[in-house]
């Protein structure tokens, strides 16, 4: 929609116009989220709703970073029972343990993290122990 609207056409009309092409030629289709409901319509009011769904695509957080590997942390060890392999949990959790153990090199800004590296072993033990439980 690069076209000037024409003189003498109302604006409402042109626009109309425009919507009924796009129709026609299926660029309305190819949008994304077509055909599906609109995300948080029965949500209560939020007048900062762009600027949080914006961070969360962006995966930017509000929290301080040492807050923030706290929840990183404690999120990975409940999504553990979900993980399918060993070698998956593994790597999960040499993950997080790098990022801690960055962090207790060089402590982030704000609050204190009290945190330290995961025992790999006892948490794949404890993985173990509940899958063979299920």
């Amino acid at each position: 929609m690069t076209e000037r609207k024409p003189a003498g056409v109302s604006f409402e009309s042109w626009v109309d116009q425009q919507i009924r092409e796009s129709e026609r030629n299926g660029d309305v289709s190819k949008l994304p989220g077509f055909g599906k409901p609109i995300e948080a319509l029965s949500a209560p009011y939020d007048e900062a709703w762009w600027i949080k769904s914006k961070m969360q695509r962006e995966g930017v957080s509000v929290l301080p970073p040492a807050l923030a590997l706290r929840k990183e942390a404690e999120d990975v060890v409940a999504g553990l029972p979900e993980i399918r392999t060993e070698a998956e949990v593994r790597r999960v959790l040499g993950e997080v343990n790098e990022k801690i153990r960055e962090a207790v090199r060089r402590p982030p800004p704000g609050p204190l993290l009290n945190l330290s590296p995961f025992d790999v072993d006892a948490l794949v033990a404890e993985w173990r122990a509940g899958r063979a439980a299920s």
